[in-house]
């Protein structure tokens, strides 16, 4: 991507602006589905009254203003970690150092754990969405007529189904008509929005903060309870921070400002001004401000805005995983591409099947978007208290901010992400408990993984000989040596790897030509090309070679070894043999290190996890593996 300081064509600028509508803003721009129905539709919903709705419109409108556009778009975006944005991108650049293991002082691995924490909760919600935005979007049938009622669930099992069995395909074709599809919707939901408001133009007046101020003094508890029906306009406000590198701040920004908020804004007014005009259209007011001739196109076109949304949430699921695998909280998985021009086009089926029957048990077990969206928005509540506390830690360690600089941005969005979060929780119940508990698991899983790693790392290292010793001791000892390069994977580049112990022990002979390849992750998103890889000339025919990847990176073992010529050391596949060490880690009963429950999880992660061989590509006859046992 093109930085932003080299000035982009204007002409790139709007295609960018174009794509992110289609990425970036799906989840944030179907709210109109359900937001402000749910706030007199629910069970935490208050009677329509003029006063009431023009007080919750004002809570959605500054709700808008203060969390997307202040929040995210004016400071969190300055946060970008090389261009990248997410929480895990902000995570590596408020701990550049720490993140990579989780024993420190206990505010940072505090700080730490909430990160991840985050990053996990992000998967709860990313079920939800596909769900709840297709059975919103499918719901306009029931107000064209009952009749189709009884279909409304059978059919977003069917369109959720092909959704997910159509990833393997890639997104690459798809996408081109993303970003045109969101400008029709976003354009027929402010046409809508002013027909609607027309008729009641005093919906202008919620502008004017104090309605929901009043608003909330008004209706003390009920007033407060709402505000998790309220929160579910902004629940897209992360994925603008973390596509940041996809498309730059720049284009996120305008899209925003001259399509998206305008958009979203009449839409609302809309809204407003059809319940205050009829409180009975308040059980569906997105549908009704449509003709009823414009129902069903309307209602494909929901569809469609939905389909896209959801589409958004899983590849940022593909890329969030990703990153995981790279920096070391997550078990390797099978990734697949999808475009070969396009490197971030990926696929996981580990993750895109286990997403699709979370979105499908929860559409048979919720049925309707209006129990749905009592189970959504908490997880998002907490990831986005999360980003708050660590763009403090930011502004302050790398920015050189002041504390009451920072508490200027940092206390007053945590004082409303808290309200929302408080009033959210009270929705566990009814279904909150879900992306919490998938969260939890989640978050189990990531840190008994990273902490299980370093385990293992400590005893292999303690166990590794010195390299330097090793290959003065077989200049002592001169094995036989046969033609060919071996390449040895080896995570510790100054130890010897125990695959290369064990080769020799066994077979008793070494390649004339020995490879040590080392690939590490560094706390940046990318690396330059021009520092990627380190080949260094050892003696008695040993070579060390280090590869240096960025967490949105996925290593290319096949490439590393192409680079190598540029150092004269030149590799012929049909002459080169890989050797990799396969662990199988025992649950030790012996105190220490972790739990004993979570080192039983952490082998039954290991013995699931993706082989080397088939992370890195290698080919299969090409590559011996050796078995060892770690007992941990």
């Amino acid at each position: 991507m093109q930085s932003e300081s080299s000035g982009p064509s204007k002409v790139r600028q709007a295609g960018l602006a174009l794509a992110a509508l289609g990425v970036v803003y799906g989840d944030i721009g179907t709210s109109p589905l359900y937001a402000f129905r749910e706030c007199f539709h629910s069970g935490h919903a208050v009677p329509v009254s003029p006063a009431n709705v023009l007080g919750v419109l004002s809570l959605l409108i500054w709700s808008l203003i203060l969390i997307v556009t202040i929040k995210y778009l004016v400071f969190v975006m300055r946060a970008d970690n090389k261009g990248e944005g997410g929480i895990l991108a902000l995570l590596a650049l408020a701990f550049p150092e720490q993140n990579r293991t989780l024993v420190h002082a206990r505010g940072t691995a505090l700080m730490i754990g909430a990160g991840l924490f985050g990053a996990a909760l992000l998967y709860g919600d990313g079920m939800i969405t596909p769900a709840v935005s297709i059975l919103g979007a499918l719901e306009g049938l029931d107000v064209a007529t009952p009749a189709f009622s009884h279909w409304i669930v059978p059919l977003a099992v069917v369109i959720l189904a092909g959704l997910f069995a159509a990833q393997r395909a890639g997104t690459a074709s798809v996408g081109r008509i993303f970003g045109p599809i969101m400008i029709v919707w976003f354009i027929t939901i402010a046409v809508l929005g002013v027909r609607g408001m027309v008729t009641h133009l005093e919906v202008v007046g919620a502008l004017n903060p104090s309605y929901a101020v009043m608003f909330l003094y008004a209706n003390g508890w009920m007033g407060f309870k709402v505000l998790a029906s309220v929160f579910l306009v902004v629940t897209g406000g992360e994925a603008l921070y973390a596509d940041m590198g996809h498309f730059g701040k720049s284009p996120i920004r305008y899209a925003w400002f001259v399509m998206v908020l305008p958009s979203l804004l009449l839409n609302y007014f809309g809204q407003a001004a059809v319940v205050l005009g009829n409180p009975d259209l308040a059980a569906n007011p997105f549908f009704y401000l449509a003709p009823r001739w414009g129902l069903y196109p309307l209602t494909v076109l929901a569809v469609l805005a939905a389909v896209i949304a959801s589409q958004a949430l899983i590849s940022g699921a593909f890329s969030m995983t990703m990153q995981g695998i790279q920096l070391g909280y997550i078990p390797r998985l099978v990734i697949e591409h999808t475009s070969e021009r396009e490197r971030g086009q990926i696929y996981l089926p580990h993750v895109n099947w286990a997403l699709m029957v979370a979105c499908l048990g929860l559409v048979l077990g919720f049925r309707t978007s209006s129990e749905l969206a009592a189970a959504y928005g908490i997880a998002v509540t907490l990831t986005m208290i999360i980003t708050t506390l660590l763009f403090h830690v930011v502004a302050r360690r790398r920015w050189g901010w002041t504390v009451w600089q920072s508490g200027l941005i940092c206390v007053p969005a945590l004082v409303i992400e808290f309200s929302f979060f408080t009033a959210n929780a009270l929705k566990i119940k009814d279904g909150g408990w879900f992306p919490l508990a998938i969260g939890a698991a989640l978050f189990t899983a990531m840190t008994t993984w990273k902490r299980g790693r370093q385990l293992v790392w400590e005893r292999i290292r303690s166990s590794a000989m010195p390299l330097d010793k090793f290959i003065v001791d077989m200049e002592r000892r001169s094995p036989p040596r046969v033609s060919g390069t071996a390449v040895y994977m080896a995570s510790n580049s100054e130890g010897t790897p125990l695959a290369l112990l064990h080769n020799l022990k066994h077979n008793k002979v070494l390649h004339k030509r020995v490879v040590l390849l080392t690939i590490m992750v560094d706390e940046s998103p990318r690396v330059p090309d021009a520092g990627r890889v380190e080949v260094e000339k050892l003696d008695a025919g040993f070579w060390r070679v280090r590869s240096r990847y960025g967490f949105f990176e996925e290593p290319d073992v096949r490439s590393v070894l192409r680079r190598c010529a540029e150092h004269e050391l030149e590799f012929k596949e049909m002459e080169t043999t890989f050797f990799l060490s396969r662990e199988t880690v025992l649950a030790s009963s012996k105190p220490g290190g972790m739990m004993g429950w979570r080192k039983r999880l952490f082998s039954v992660l290991s013995r699931n996890s993706t082989s080397a061989t088939a992370y890195f590509r290698l080919p299969a006859n090409r590559v011996v593996e050796l078995g060892m046992q770690v007992e941990i």
